[in-house]
């Protein structure tokens, strides 16, 4: 059986469920809304879920051992969320709400909320150091968010795990000045107290820290002493603030292979995934990293080389994306090969790897923007361009470019 088959065969069987648990979820009073079909993006994150979590779980998994006071303490929602807290505990208290801040993987940081509902959520570990992405979780407001990048809530059964068909949740993601979703807010009750003001409070709340962290960005960047930010995909680029830092070829390199392995490379290890078996001299070498030292500041460790400075990297944000199974955004960062001219066997080997991991992503999928969007990158990928065409409706003006761009790669 195809994997297109076998994904439309479970999503028939999730549906076929969903339609048999209605009428009992009426009889309770539960399923006042939405009675009749599972949504179609609820009934796709379910037929995901399936694969990583058991229905039948009682409470969502633990990160960290639950301690996640430095990763607040540390997390640029923070400060934010600390001039908000007054608002955010009266609106708890005053709705029988808990409310909570996850960082960008789901994992919950920061709670309020009345002692009853706080104690409530408790039992599900809707708490510090729980983790809530799809993977852990499944269907949940918290990892749709995650997900789509959009606000999201999700009623009663139209969660996953059983555990939660008591509650009603409303979250929203909160982005970063660069777009890039920092965490997600998250209101959460028992079904029963669902309000339809929920959604358009939580929208103004995270409305609100979005303007701080614009307002705090110049503060937060001089705290960090001006986080570098590497791009390497299709390019090889790094700048300090707005500012280029001027590495040589070889620099973006070594750089980029630390950003990709944060323990570190021991000495001889570096060496060889730069040169290879290439004859290089010691001091050579040395000099190399001893420039791209200088350029950082410090920020490398010494006797395991590994970065100790802030720096954002696009391919590493591209695997963190297909490891929360966010197909959507890694795509949109991904924007060609990792150094696509470097020749050094670590950049090849990570080269290699990002190009199937994002591949795989995008033949898994079932978004034609998907195939569409790689296919830029792909121009010779005949299955790639194939998938688009299978996904694409007729009648779709976007035919035309994915047909276009499969007779090149037949022809040549």
């Amino acid at each position: 059986m195809s994997q297109r088959s076998d994904l439309q065969r479970r999503r028939t069987a999730v549906e076929s469920a969903w339609s048999r648990l209605v009428p009992q979820l009426k009889t309770t009073g539960a399923a006042t809304r939405g009675a009749g079909a599972l949504r179609h993006e609820l009934a796709e994150s379910w037929v995901r879920s399936l694969n990583s979590v058991d229905p039948g779980r009682d409470s969502a998994p633990v990160t960290d051992g639950g301690a996640v006071h430095r990763r607040w303490t540390d997390s640029p929602l923070r400060r934010p969320v600390d001039d908000l807290a007054d608002q955010l505990h009266s609106i708890a208290d005053d709705a029988g709400f808990v409310t909570a801040v996850t960082d960008e993987s789901g994992t919950i940081l920061w709670t309020c909320g009345g002692r009853t509902m706080r104690r409530r959520a408790e039992q599900v570990n809707f708490a510090p150091g729980g983790r809530w992405d799809e993977q852990a979780m499944g269907t949940n407001a918290l990892s749709l968010a995650l997900r789509t990048g959009r606000p999201a809530s999700v009623f009663s059964a139209e969660h996953l795990v059983a555990a939660l068909h008591g509650w009603v949740c409303y979250c929203a993601p909160v982005h970063g000045p660069d777009g890039s979703v920092l965490g997600v807010l998250d209101m959460s009750t028992t079904w029963d107290r669902s309000n339809p003001l929920a959604m358009s409070t939580v929208r103004s709340l995270v409305s609100a820290i979005e303007v701080r962290l614009r307002t705090e960005q110049p503060h937060r960047a001089r705290d960090a002493g001006d986080e570098v930010r590497l791009s390497c995909l299709g390019a090889g680029r790094a700048v300090r603030g707005d500012r280029p830092l001027g590495l040589r070829p070889r620099q973006v390199e070594i750089l980029t292979l630390l950003a990709l392995e944060p323990d570190g490379f021991s000495p001889g290890r570096l060496r060889e995934a730069v040169y290879g078996g290439r004859p290089v001299s010691a001091s050579t070498f040395k000099a190399e990293i001893s420039h791209l030292r200088r350029a950082l500041g410090g920020g490398i460790a010494t006797r395991r080389y590994a970065l100790t400075v802030a720096l954002s990297c696009d391919a590493v944000e591209v695997l963190r994306a297909l490891r929360h199974g966010d197909a959507e955004t890694a795509l949109r960062l991904y924007r060609g090969p990792l150094l696509p001219h470097s020749v050094a066997p670590g950049i090849e080997e990570w080269r290699t790897q990002l190009e199937v991991a994002v591949r795989e992503a995008v033949l898994a999928s079932s978004h034609p923007e998907h195939a569409l969007r790689y296919g830029e990158h792909a121009p010779y990928d005949t299955e790639v361009h194939e998938h688009a065409l299978r996904l694409l409706v007729r009648g779709d003006a976007r035919r035309g470019i994915a047909a276009g761009r499969l007779g090149r790669a037949l022809r040549d």
